[in-house]
């Protein structure tokens, strides 16, 4: 078996687990479990692996079952009992979270998690779009999933997501094109902010970016844990973390990273402009 076909069943294996306790936990009389206080809801490839386990060392902090419930977005014909499934009893000081990197990007997701979690508060992370998309195309790679070069698939991507919407946002075929090959839509990271502002109050999401948590973890963490109202903390280490080994030569040639730099200027502008933030990336 390979590696690629190892951490597939791995993975399946993990999820099926997960799901099922969560069904056993529902079938139970009374309540099967308090929703999240708070969730990390992407970007994907954006530090949102390490942000949780920094956040599931703090003592005030309970985590659920795993960290990608993809309640909101794969799972939502499930329930929340399901769901609830996933979290812990919690003593009254303590606080519970998941944190889905594609709750960020799907478009169903903004209305339902401000119809189910009305006081819950919210952090994204966003990295540089460009940086991102190619770290997104490595990713699925390693799954066994993109067959193209980074510059074919970023050829397709517009044509691979609009044929995978064709039956609406929340069909296999979207869930699939919409986490896997969206490698340059996902960067475009503005109309995704206005998605979500329409739903839930901007001072109930918290927006930084990758670059400020890997520079000054600790300042940026802290600033986490103040918008969350979470007592000061300080793991014994800010590790980063992540699943994806590049051991190849690099695709992102300097001809596509000028191509992708000019593709998101106005999208970064738009960013900043909506948060107030000076040129979040500028060219190097």
């Amino acid at each position: 078996m390979t590696g690629v076909a190892r951490r597939q069943v791995t993975d399946r294996l993990r999820r099926g687990v997960r799901a099922a306790r969560a069904w056993g936990r529902a079938a139970r009389p009374g309540e099967p479990g308090p929703l999240p206080d708070f969730l990390v809801i992407g970007g994907q490839r954006c530090g949102t692996t390490s942000l949780y386990h920094h956040l599931a060392a703090h003592p005030r902090v309970r985590v659920a079952t795993g960290k990608e419930l993809q309640y909101f977005s794969v799972h939502h014909g499930r329930g929340t009992r399901w769901y609830r499934g996933h979290f812990p009893r919690l003593a009254p000081d303590e606080r519970t979270f998941e944190a889905s990197p594609y709750y960020l990007f799907h478009p169903s997701v903004p209305s339902r998690v401000a119809a189910t979690l009305p006081e819950a508060r919210f952090v994204a992370l966003l990295r540089d779009p460009v940086q991102r998309a190619y770290s997104h195309y490595l990713h699925t790679r390693s799954y066994g999933a993109e067959p193209l070069s980074f510059a074919d698939a970023l050829d397709a991507e517009e044509d691979r997501l609009a044929r995978a919407m064709r039956g609406g946002p929340d069909t296999r075929a979207a869930h699939s094109a919409l986490r896997n090959h969206s490698y340059a839509a996902r960067g475009r990271y503005a109309e995704q902010l206005e998605r979500w502002f329409a739903h839930v109050p901007r001072e109930r999401i918290h927006v930084t970016r990758t670059e400020d948590l890997n520079v000054d973890p600790a300042g940026t963490y802290g600033e986490i844990l103040s918008f969350l109202d979470l007592p000061a903390f300080t793991p014994e280490a800010f590790t980063r973390h992540t699943r994806r080994v590049d051991d190849g030569t690099s695709q992102l040639t300097p001809d596509l990273r000028d191509r992708l730099t000019e593709h998101f200027k106005p999208h970064n502008a738009r960013l900043a402009a909506l948060l107030g933030w000076p040129d979040p990336w500028p060219a190097r």
